[in-house]
């Protein structure tokens, strides 16, 4: 019995892995009623390069005319002076976007809470078709919680993030972890248990 469920285990968890690994590849971009782009770390107001990518990105799809909206996301950390989406939404601007085209998210503190935050405000806007712009292994795992949070996702990853070779590998690992706890459980339920574990 035991070794029927590992045996289910590793199965589940090799499924995931190829789910997550097969989201990575795919480009959903169509034209939607935003764009949101997941936070990661800035340096006094100073976008770092994983989210200089991401906003890169969601730069092109703007300029294709996909959406008018962006929305930027992502708190304070202890000792920061800038949100991650203050900082996100000035190099925005310094590409050209008009702050009336740009929404901030300046409370959370990983995905889930950024993407929980952004779905509120949104549909108090009547917004619910969004393309989620991020790293490609978050794509799978994003776009979950943002249907489990009502929305309508797609996503559309960077490909010009600087995250290679282990340190990518290990993200791919970390996101297979979360996309198979968060089905089994709920991606709400899994932040509040694991803190943390809901990652960038």
């Amino acid at each position: 019995m035991l070794i029927g469920l590992l045996a289910a285990l590793f199965l589940y968890l090799g499924v995931t892995l190829l789910q997550v690994w097969l989201a990575s590849r795919e480009d959903q971009a169509r034209p939607v009623q935003a764009i949101v782009v997941l936070g990661a770390a800035q340096y006094n107001g100073k976008v770092s390069p994983v989210l200089k990518a991401r906003l890169d990105h969601a730069h092109d799809l703007w300029a294709r005319h996909l959406s008018d909206v962006i929305v930027v996301t992502g708190g304070r950390q202890p000792g920061d002076r800038f949100t991650e989406a203050t900082a996100a939404a000035n190099y925005l601007a310094g590409k050209g976007v008009p702050d009336s085209a740009v929404l901030r998210e300046v409370s959370g503190r990983n995905s889930w809470q950024s993407l929980a935050a952004s779905a509120a405000f949104l549909k108090a806007r009547k917004i619910s078709t969004v393309l989620l712009v991020s790293d490609p292994f978050h794509d799978k795992r994003i776009a979950l919680m943002a249907g489990e949070l009502g929305l309508k996702p797609y996503v559309s990853p960077t490909h010009a993030s600087p995250i290679h070779g282990a340190d990518k590998a290990t993200h791919f690992g970390r996101e297979t972890l979360e996309v198979a706890l968060g089905r089994v459980i709920g991606f709400r339920r899994l932040v509040n248990v694991g803190g943390r574990f809901i990652g960038g």
